[in-house]
């Protein structure tokens, strides 16, 4: 018995077209196709995304696959699946997703003017402590030799290394490189870098991984609110547009200079240009070697005698930026210069004693703890908006 074999039967295929399509129809992807038949949409799985808030270790912020991953997140090899691993602010850029800690140790860019002590001296360089994960180096060949001196550092310079910078001192510096595992290398080549001395130190909270700007406070959202508590409640040092100046203090306090490290580290001192500085060093200096006793006194760790009326306005500018960090605002110049105003109103609103002598009229004032730091806080907030 023979075997017949059929032929297939095709149905016609109707194309659905759709009134308010013309010929190029546009899917899900934003591809453009040519034909008139509509693609079937591509299913879109888990679109729920953490933008807001703030998000904690083994978290997962997506399991969309069209996102990538940047820093602070990781995925597992089997999934799609985003996870966080730092507590922090989940931040979006265009299809990449990263996750900024709320706090963490200071992350080093090029050009940022940082604060930092020295912890180690090897042969041709120093290593500096910056609140970095790792130490940064001050290479031997990025200092101004004392004279201003410009030629290749010899053995020497090696022998004397000490004499510019050893253990224990504070120098002030700009970042020149970042390596490929995170160190920086550091370079004091200018005037306005080099020892501190004739002030006091302080360190808070910094940049850190958070890339914080002056319009964000450390650790916050981003939405560039000074509000008590506002983001994670932590105040901190921003990348500001000036990081150096110099505050013109009351009560007879005279100049005072301001460094705010982007590390977090903060230097305030007795102002003294360079005529002051050479002057220091002895007292007749000629014109020609003026150059030549300023650059010899910045490597000089000698303290300047420095008046009660300045200790005071140093010891309240310092009182004013810990104020800022505990009540979760950023700390840059002009949230500084609000919070010193502020406090010199608050002296006037709490008066004087008529009991009391001149000379003991302002001991106790830099004391801004209690009702006066909340004060503060209020008529900064006013002076900002």
């Amino acid at each position: 018995m023979g075997i017949i074999i059929l032929p297939p039967v095709v149905e016609d295929i109707v194309p659905h077209h759709d009134e308010s399509d013309d010929s190029m129809s546009v899917d899900s992807d934003e591809d453009v196709e040519m034909s008139g038949v509509r693609a079937p949409k591509r299913a879109r799985i888990g679109n729920q995304i953490v933008s807001t808030g703030v998000v904690t270790p083994g978290e997962v912020v997506t399991d969309d696959p069209q996102w990538m991953r940047g820093h602070g997140t990781y995925m597992t090899p089997l999934s799609t699946s985003i996870i966080a691993t730092v507590a922090g602010t989940v931040h979006k850029t265009n299809k990449l997703l990263s996750v900024h800690p709320l706090r963490a140790r200071y992350t080093p860019e090029i050009g940022d003017l940082v604060i930092g002590r020295i912890v180690e001296v090897q042969s041709k360089r120093w290593k500096v402590d910056v609140a970095a994960p790792l130490l940064a180096q001050l290479p031997l060949s990025a200092i101004n030799l004392p004279g201003g001196i410009l030629r290749r550092r010899t053995s020497s310079d090696e022998l004397q290394i000490r004499t510019f910078f050893s253990e224990g001192d504070l120098v002030v510096a700009e970042v020149q490189s970042v390596h490929q595992d995170g160190s920086a290398s550091l370079h004091t080549r200018s005037l306005k870098y080099g020892k501190l001395r004739n002030g006091v130190f302080l360190a808070v909270t910094g940049t850190g991984g958070s890339g914080a700007s002056s319009s964000t406070t450390k650790g916050g959202v981003g939405d560039g609110s000074l509000r008590p508590g506002a983001g994670s409640g932590m105040g901190g040092v921003v990348r500001s547009r000036r990081q150096v100046w110099t505050v013109n203090t009351h009560n007879g306090g005279g100049e005072v200079d301001v460094i705010l490290g982007v590390n977090g580290y903060i230097w305030i001192s007795k102002h003294a240009d360079g005529a002051a500085a050479a002057s220091s060093t002895t007292e007749n200096v000629s014109i020609t070697r003026m150059e030549e006793m300023v650059s010899t006194s910045i490597y000089s760790s000698q303290n300047d005698v420095i008046p009660p009326q300045t200790r005071r306005e140093i010891a309240r500018l310092a009182q004013c930026i810990q104020v800022l960090v505990q009540g979760g605002v950023r700390v840059d110049e002009e949230t500084v210069m609000g919070a010193y105003e502020a406090s010199l109103q608050v002296d006037l609103e709490v008066g004087d004693d008529e009991d009391e002598d001149e000379e003991t009229k302002h001991e106790g004032r830099e004391y801004l703890e209690g009702a006066k730091s909340r004060r503060i806080l209020e008529l900064v907030f006013q002076h900002v908006k």
